[in-house]
């Protein structure tokens, strides 16, 4: 596993109008790519990490359990649970199940969408309008699979079902 203080601290880009200045504590971890805050409700709100798509850590329905996605909640648990994010948004606010389609990063700065994508807890997945840090994502990627982390570092000719 890799220590999310080790090897490549990865800080964000530029800062969006779209920036929230609040910072919200995470109650719970979904999964590799989506987490609950507390902004206030009773339940929290949803957020789903945008531009990245994590193994599914547990099976839903017709979806199985993904090569990964048991590491990929871990370390998100691990690296954000308890903890203070901040949110930024692009143009699309909210996805059809009502969860909040952001950017997050950790009060020291580290943006937790990138850092998925450079360890290899995530994978690239961008859906238009939302592609503001898309060409960063990619690159991210391609490095992480050169240098074998995590999800590429384990799959056979990079072959992986999301």
């Amino acid at each position: 596993m890799v220590s999310a203080t080790s090897c490549f601290p990865v800080k964000g880009g530029k800062e969006a109008d779209k920036t929230s200045h609040e910072y919200y504590i995470v109650t719970k971890v979904v999964d590799g790519d989506t987490f609950v805050i507390d902004d206030g409700s009773k339940k929290g709100a949803r957020v789903r990490l945008i531009g990245v798509d994590a193994p599914e850590s547990r099976k839903t329905g017709r979806k199985e359990i993904g090569y990964y996605g048991k590491e990929a909640k871990e370390f998100m648990t691990e690296y954000i649970l308890n903890k203070r994010v901040r949110l930024e948004y692009d143009v699309n606010k909210y996805d059809q199940y009502m969860r909040i389609l952001a950017y997050a990063y950790m009060e020291d700065g580290t943006f937790i969408n990138e850092y998925l994508v450079a360890s290899g807890y995530a994978m690239v997945m961008t859906f238009p309008p939302n592609v503001k840090y898309s060409e960063l994502f990619l690159k991210r990627q391609q490095e992480a699979r050169v240098k074998n982390r995590g999800l590429w570092g384990k799959t056979v000719e990079n072959k992986i079902e999301f």
